[in-house]
């Protein structure tokens, strides 16, 4: 299944997507929200879709949004492809590496970005980001993460890298928490058609190619991922884990970072695309 968000921002209305059309669940569901996705939200909508029983929605004209409500959490995983923690300076981890972003970050997939005031180093970041479906904590072992999934999303963990790294005091959230610096969507797929093992991710930068890589370079896979969190904190329904970037971001000193007037795409297949215009704050 493909869930979706379509409106103004704040106004969203919830959607399945089926073959393209969308159908609205607002008579089900006040929004893709915690209890949504905890309460068997996804099974009642997908009944309701196979009745007819949902109103179809003219989409044209509509904002896409994140495909989720505010979530209570964003987690980031670090240097999770080998190859990006090289072009970091970084060896690669030998646990996964967290940090947090503001909830307040995610936003829709082509709303435009404002570039923080100040900063110089704004860069991209194309990841597969992974929602949580019902509460995990103390997780046995990570072959029961896999229950606990909402779905699968396209994010774009955006980054300020002065603030990420130079005046950051050590922690990173200065740099990856600044306004939308976390785009989320166009769509939100049920895990029964992802395989979050083999799928390619790639990010473009005024039409030029920057990152092509696929999810079978993680070093942590999101079930492994999940499971360690899950040691250290509880993950609550409609909690966002982006799960890091393989390389090809400005970090690496291969490519400019973005500035005013550029326009970032990304995509990681099955999942949808994004277009991001930037501007300055």
């Amino acid at each position: 299944m493909k869930f979706a968000r379509l409106g103004a921002v704040g106004a969203e209305t919830p959607a399945i997507v089926d073959g393209g059309t969308f159908y609205s669940l607002a008579g089900l569901t006040p929004d893709l929200d915690a209890d949504f996705w905890s309460s068997g939200g996804p099974a009642r909508a997908a009944a309701a879709l196979a009745a007819g029983e949902l109103p179809e929605m003219d989409a044209a004209n509509l904002r896409i949004g994140a495909p989720i409500t505010r979530p209570s959490s964003v987690f980031g995983i670090g240097l999770n492809y080998a190859a990006h923690a090289a072009e970091s300076g970084a060896e690669p981890p030998i646990a996964p590496v967290l940090f947090q972003k503001a909830a307040n970050t995610v936003a829709g997939p082509n709303d435009a970005v404002a570039i923080p005031r100040g900063s110089t180093k704004t860069d991209w970041e194309v990841e597969l980001g992974v929602v949580i479906g019902t509460r995990a904590s103390y997780l046995e072992s990570p072959s029961d993460a896999l229950s606990h999934i909402a779905g699968f999303v396209t994010v774009n963990d955006l980054s300020e890298r002065t603030f990420q790294l130079e005046s950051s005091g050590g922690q990173w959230s200065k740099g990856k928490s600044c306004a939308g610096f976390c785009p989320t969507g166009p769509f939100l797929v049920t895990p029964e058609e992802v395989d979050a093992g083999d799928l390619q991710l790639r990010s473009w930068v005024n039409g030029e190619p920057r990152q092509d890589s696929t999810t079978q370079d993680l070093i942590f896979d999101v079930a492994t991922i999940i499971h360690n969190l899950s040691q250290y904190l509880v993950l609550e329904p409609g909690d966002l884990i982006c799960t890091g970037t393989p390389e090809g971001v400005a970090l690496s000193g291969r490519f400019p970072y973005l500035k005013a007037g550029d326009v970032v795409e990304i995509e990681v297949s099955g999942l949808g695309r994004q277009r991001q215009e930037f501007i300055q704050a």
